[in-house]
């Protein structure tokens, strides 16, 4: 990494780009956290967009800092109180591709939770920067990650159960592009587990980036809110 990079990796850098690192997950999962409350004071598209695509800087942290002291308490507008909750999991929602988003949200679903690797779960953890070994800390962070390249991944199960508790959706949504296969694999264990053990209804969609399929998706989104609606 030396090398390639042309400059000496330092313990005293790795543990500052650790802790700056820390710093943002703690912003981005307080950001999360406003969306718990009954009538979150944003919607699931907003909370998404306050993701920078770019980490560590630090005009995103100043504005994640404003929105928090701004949002922080308050409520969004009383109609949005009445939105089917949904857990959204399965593949990142990457910037341009969230079209499946916009539809729950746009036929009376609210996302409250996103589980995926452009939501919550890269950030519910940090990276110990106090321990001895600190690539091996890095190290264990990312490989502790609840993804479906990890076989087994009963991370998954237990992150999805610990969610539910907290953010108290109606439903959930499975999301998987077309040619992620490990994301595709791991859809019937995931339906399982929602429908007999979190006891929620389930709704697995796979799509590609074509919006070809988008009045089919909404159809099958809102019969969901229906069944979750009738619990």
């Amino acid at each position: 990494l030396e090398e390639l990079a042309g400059r000496e990796i330092t313990d005293q850098a790795l543990r500052g780009a650790v802790e700056l690192m820390n710093r943002e997950r703690g912003l981005r999962r307080r950001l999360a956290e406003l969306m718990k409350a009954d009538n979150p004071p944003l919607t699931g598209r907003q909370l998404l967009e306050l993701k920078s695509s770019i980490s560590a800087q630090e005009a995103d942290w100043a504005q994640y800092e404003r929105v928090l002291a701004e949002l922080t308490g308050q409520s969004g507008p009383c109609e949005r109180a009445k939105r089917t909750r949904v857990l959204l999991t399965g593949v990142p929602m990457a910037h341009g591709a969230e079209r499946v988003l916009d539809i729950i949200e746009s036929v009376g679903g609210l996302v409250v939770c996103m589980e995926s690797c452009t939501g919550i779960k890269p950030i519910i953890e940090d990276v110990d920067a106090d321990a001895g070994d600190l690539l091996r800390a890095v190290a264990a962070k990312y490989f502790h990650l609840p993804c479906s390249v990890m076989t087994p991944n009963s991370r998954r199960l237990e992150l999805l159960e610990r969610l539910t508790r907290e953010y108290r959706p109606h439903c959930v949504i499975d999301l998987a592009w077309q040619a992620c296969l490990t994301y595709d694999v791991e859809s019937a264990h995931i339906r399982d587990f929602v429908r007999d053990t979190l006891g929620l209804p389930y709704l697995r969609i796979s799509t590609d980036y074509s919006p070809s399929d988008s009045a089919r998706i909404a159809v099958r989104v809102e019969a969901l809110f229906e069944t979750a609606s009738s619990i």
